[in-house]
């Protein structure tokens, strides 16, 4: 068998720390990928393994540049979607999600897609005034949509921002919860007042919320409105019914846009009452002006653990 060897030279210490990850946990998973072997010495980069090993290294090492070469934290995710691009002949893609920066958070943070299927979901919502994302915990489905919303708000692209999601008991009961209504609906608001903190000072929030800029509200409360020039994001939709879920559809005003997300695989409705985001998937697929995304397990962002505690609920049922 051919042996390879290639050196790949870093710019900076700063890209070679960038590249190799905390511990050099990036140059594991990369050779976890490729099954080549690679060795950081200063600012050179060591290949070693076939020629074929060495060759898809050299591919996945340089896809990553856009990261590395200015010294931006990468992460496993990162590395998946790069291999995952180039398995699938989607270069041209990735270096479009690469350059890609929806905001920055007010820690200074560059907010981007993590993977492919994330940046068709962004481009669906750029695209269309009515975008539908499914999938499980973790893959960004809310705080994506929030993300875009709220750089629209700050750019006056629309007066309002309206968040919105059925108060639904994930086998707890509303009553037992202290408070007036407001106080009692507000844990299962909480998610999206956790992505608007990551734009907007918590100082501003109540103010935008008094003057109407910001709406956080339960989906009862769209009943009868008409909602124009607003961006509205409908949360958890799987825990509507189907005549909630064609309530708020048709609540869409001139101007507007709206993002209705939810887990198919997490339904809290009573019984056996079907789920109005089901009831919309088989109704208004291939409605023009529509999108329709999915986000799947390879999506997930969040802690490792939770991409495995999503797969093992897939396999068991």
């Amino acid at each position: 068998m051919t042996e390879g060897l290639q050196t790949i030279a870093m710019p900076s210490n700063e890209s070679a720390i960038a590249l190799a990850g905390a511990r050099e946990e990036n140059l594991k998973t990369i050779a976890q990928q490729t099954g080549a072997q690679l060795v950081l010495r200063g600012q050179e980069l060591i290949i070693s393994g076939t020629v074929a090993q060495v060759a898809r290294t050299c591919e996945l090492v340089r896809s990553l540049k856009p990261f590395w070469k200015s010294g931006k934290r990468i992460s496993k995710v990162d590395i998946r979607t790069a291999g995952n691009a180039l398995d699938s002949g989607q270069q041209e893609e990735l270096q479009g999600m690469q350059q890609d920066i929806l905001a920055q958070t007010r820690r200074g943070e560059e907010i981007r897609a993590k993977t492919l299927q994330q940046w068709q979901y962004i481009q669906a919502i750029r695209r269309h005034d009515l975008t539908f994302c499914i999938g499980p915990a973790g893959t960004g489905k809310t705080f994506l949509a929030a993300v875009v919303a709220v750089q629209a708000l700050l750019n006056n692209e629309y007066e309002r921002l309206i968040l919105t999601r059925p108060a639904v008991e994930a086998g707890e009961k509303l009553g037992f919860l202290p408070g007036d209504l407001q106080q009692k609906i507000d844990p299962f608001l909480r998610p999206l007042y956790d992505a608007l903190y990551e734009f907007i000072d918590a100082e501003k929030i109540p103010h935008l919320m008094e003057r109407g800029t910001i709406e956080v509200a339960p989906l009862a409360y769209m009943r009868g409105r008409t909602l124009s020039n607003a961006f509205v994001i409908v949360d958890e939709a799987q825990n509507t019914t189907p005549a909630q879920i064609k309530m708020v559809l048709t609540r869409l005003g001139f101007r507007s846009r709206m993002v209705v997300t939810g887990d198919l695989t997490q339904t809290d409705l009573p019984g056996h009452q079907i789920s109005g985001l089901a009831m919309a998937e088989k109704i208004l697929r291939g409605v023009e002006g529509i999108a329709f995304t999915y986000l799947s397990k390879t999506d997930v962002v969040r802690h490792p653990l939770v991409e495995r505690i999503v797969a093992a609920y897939e396999n068991y049922e």
